[in-house]
């Protein structure tokens, strides 16, 4: 163990710096001094772009990183950060007419995009819930608690289970239930319920309770049942309102994020029989993602084995999410071949994803790795959140194995 000891705290010794890194970045270039909160977009060259929109998922984003880096290190400047990501979150995304939150507001504060994507309200209990733990504010804890009763209210589906994706700001039927342009429109998908069960799973620690623990239990069936493919063990990504697949498009990086978040969220519903099933169900679904893992440790971006096109790009958020998802499958199997996958992800951001001249990682890197430069630094979907989580993750991890 004196080896593997001596691995492990170096690991740990680099994630605690890398966190500093990614937060002096959003710190320093992000904060919006003349309209409040944080800007809405930085491209890849750092020019800030003062009158882009403000997205929801980015802002609750930000709300969690800085919450769970403060839950870490009790660093009060990340607590104050949190506090700027609460108050302009609360004032600006809320809607206090009929709840939920917007998908975006201007870079004044005013309602932009008012449909209620279920992802960005799943993100704003994330965030809300994270900042109860770190401030024990109570107006943090009704918002989110109020967000989850949006949630259950209006997208759950009483007949078939599961979240519908998106409705209007008065919860009426949409026709365009895309979170993005490259998604497709249905009714439900594995993106917004892996992110419904995070933001459950991060409200029940902080509000326990046994309705909610059902509904975290619930969830982590259907990921056994409907969205975990009984084929190849890889994430099944889209759905008609029924549960039939409507896509077979592979996602590496939604698989190796989810073998561990699905673990996560099992043993918070304290059901032995389930945890044991989903820890066997995790180490299958990283050995599936590892099909996405190239020569130099990097993980690719998407794979169509309809047509048998790999899209030969490496996004920086997939590296994040295995560092810790095969990290967890270590844990699961003691199989070390997991350990060096998590610490060759891990090599392969130092060498490849790091912004040596303008900060934080870059959005992804070519076939060639050159830089995906029309990328932006920080936007509707460029975040500290899978990066800064990958650390503090990793930290708690080493911490509980080496301490």
């Amino acid at each position: 163990m004196g080896f593997m000891k001596l691995v492990l705290d170096q690991y740990r010794k680099e994630m605690k710096q890398e966190l500093e890194d990614i937060l002096a970045y959003w710190m320093r270039y992000t904060i919006d001094e003349k309209n409040g909160g944080f800007v809405g977009r930085i491209d890849h060259d750092n020019q800030v772009y003062a009158d882009a929109p403000k997205g929801s998922v980015l802002n609750a984003r930000i709300l969690w990183t800085f919450s769970a880096a403060y839950n870490l290190n009790r660093k009060h400047e990340y607590l104050n950060i949190a506090e700027r990501a609460f108050q302009y979150f609360r004032n600006h995304f809320i809607d206090k007419e009929f709840g939920g939150v917007y998908w975006s507001v201007d870079h004044k504060g005013q309602p932009l995009d008012t449909k209620k994507q279920i992802y960005a309200l799943s993100f704003a209990v994330y965030g809300l819930s994270e900042f109860y733990c770190a401030s024990k504010n109570s107006d943090a804890l009704t918002a989110a608690t109020g967000i989850y009763d949006d949630i259950i209210k209006h997208s759950y589906d009483q007949k078939h289970g599961g979240y519908i994706e998106a409705l209007s700001r008065d919860w009426n039927e949409v026709d365009d239930l895309r979170l993005s342009s490259k998604d497709f429109n249905e009714k439900k998908s594995m993106n917004t319920h892996l992110h419904v069960l995070e933001a459950f799973a991060n409200l029940y620690r902080v509000r326990p309770n046994e309705l909610l623990r059902q509904q975290l239990t619930e969830l982590v069936h259907l990921f056994l049942k409907s969205i975990i493919s009984a084929k190849n063990n890889h994430l099944i990504l889209f759905f008609d309102g029924q549960w039939s697949e409507r896509s077979h498009i592979i996602s590496y990086g939604h698989d190796i994020e989810a073998a561990w978040l699905l673990q996560q969220a099992a043993e918070l519903t304290g059901n032995e029989l389930l945890v044991l099933q989903i820890k066997k169900r995790s180490v299958q679904i990283a050995q599936a993602a590892k099909e996405g893992l190239d020569k130099d440790g990097g993980l690719w971006y998407e794979y169509d084995p309809g047509v048998n096109h790999l899209i030969k790009q490496k996004h920086s958020w997939p590296q994040a999410e295995a560092m810790i998802g095969f990290f967890n499958a270590w844990q699961n199997t003691n199989d070390e071949k997991y350990l060096q996958h998590s610490l060759n992800s891990w090599e392969f951001v130092k060498k490849y994803m790091h912004d040596q001249k303008c900060g934080e990682w870059y959005w992804g890197v070519n076939e060639d790795y050159s830089a995906m430069n029309q990328e932006d630094k920080v936007g509707i979907w460029k975040c500290p959140y899978h990066n800064s989580r990958a650390c503090i993750e990793l930290i708690n991890r080493i911490n509980s194995l080496i301490d």
